[in-house]
């Protein structure tokens, strides 16, 4: 047999080599993001320009020209020394958000009783950061906790009434303390019946498939006052005469209704998305229904809708200051009430900071969720790579 010369075949793996300049570090993030085409230079610019033309103003409000200490709206009506503001104007006025830090947090919680709120938010945030964090283990026993023991504890440790616990009535309750509390509800309910209203409008038996429906587009025909309206004044109505309903209640009820409809949208999107071949495939293995949803398609779908899901839950959480129609004070509606009914602090900068400060925890808390489905995103994204 003829010999053939390989010399030319490689026997060795070829060593990595670095990137190229151009294509690495921050000159080659600024080419491609900002500087791409003619045209995203040409927005760039105009940002840059705008940034410019209007941060400095803004940091000058919030900051250099801002009052800093003060006990009444009389340190506001100033300006200080080295300020850009016009003459007879102060920039935002902070004392009044640190005097009334505690009622922006706590409501009218009784001052003494407020460790009670604060030991509720430490064990919050210990039961949920090992969720949070992919690595973490005794996953199942941390979900049990947070999910079945965690609402008992934190009932008993806000209302009290037993084991010498002082109780105080949910009239007293208001500011941050509030927007969680039904944010956390809300989120809490509306996911598993909103998957339960989504395998609901999805089923083949008649019944079960048209009250799904009749629920789910009744829900969604309405804006949110509607229904925490109904939930407020007709709601009692349903119950036997004397019955006391918390009118918390009512909103936790009323908020997590209506956010399990737009949920229930939202998965059976992700289960429109499954390939027929996926149930085809847990058919021919014999699953029967709810193992085939629990094991197979039902991970696939919520996988999908992550930003759909969090983005329910962002507006849940925003749609939170709506509770202010039916008498309840979450944290947009104490720094409202502070502003307009305490004549202490009553002035424009007062109005404008407390505004902002609210803004700016509400905007803490929806980017950390962004952020966090964004990073879920990229872990899960398994199955469809490109």
């Amino acid at each position: 047999m003829q010999e053939h010369d390989i010399s030319w075949v490689r026997t060795e793996m070829a060593l990595a080599e670095t990137a190229p300049r151009s294509q690495t570090g921050l000159g080659a993030w600024v080419r491609k993001n900002l500087f791409a085409t003619p045209f995203d230079s040409v927005l760039t610019i105009i940002a840059l320009l705008a940034v410019a033309s209007f941060l400095p103003r803004i940091l000058d409000w919030l900051f250099f020209s801002a009052v800093w200490t003060g006990t009444d709206r009389t340190a506001c009506l100033t300006t200080e020394q080295g300020g850009q503001l016009p003459a007879g104007w102060s920039g935002a006025c902070w004392p009044f958000v640190s005097g009334r830090f505690g009622q922006f947090m706590f409501g009218r919680y009784p001052m003494d009783e407020r460790w009670r709120v604060v030991l509720t938010g430490i064990l919050f945030i210990l039961l949920l950061a090992p969720l949070l964090i992919p690595r973490a283990p005794f996953k199942k026993l941390n979900a049990i906790l947070f999910f079945g023991v965690f609402p008992f504890v934190a009932f008993l440790l806000l209302v009290g009434g037993a084991f010498g616990l002082r109780y105080v009535e949910t009239p007293l309750w208001g500011g941050l303390m509030v927007t969680l509390v039904i944010s956390y509800v809300g989120i809490v309910v509306s996911l598993p019946l909103g998957i339960i209203l989504a395998l609901g409008r999805r089923s083949h038996m008649p019944i079960v498939k048209l009250l799904s429906v009749i629920f789910i587009e009744t829900v969604r025909g309405v804006p949110l006052v509607t229904v925490l309206f109904m939930a407020s004044f007709m709601l009692p109505l349903f119950v036997p005469p004397g019955t006391s309903f918390d009118k918390l209640l009512r909103a936790l009820i009323g908020v997590a209704l209506f956010a399990s409809a737009y949920m229930a949208e939202v998965v059976r999107g992700g289960l429109q998305a499954i390939p027929k071949g996926q149930y085809e495939g847990a058919d021919s293995l014999g699953l029967g229904y709810w193992p085939k949803m629990g094991l197979i398609i039902m991970p696939q779908a919520l996988k999908l809708v992550i930003p759909g899901i969090v983005n329910t839950f962002i507006g849940m959480f925003k749609d939170t200051t709506l509770v202010l129609i039916i008498s309840m004070f979450d944290l947009l509606g104490v720094v409202k009430q502070n502003i307009s009914g305490d004549p202490t602090w009553a002035t424009p900068q007062t109005a404008k900071t407390g505004y902002i400060f609210a803004a700016a925890i509400f905007w803490v808390f929806c980017f950390g969720m962004s952020r966090y489905s964004q990073y879920m995103e990229r872990r899960l994204d398994t199955g469809h790579k490109r």
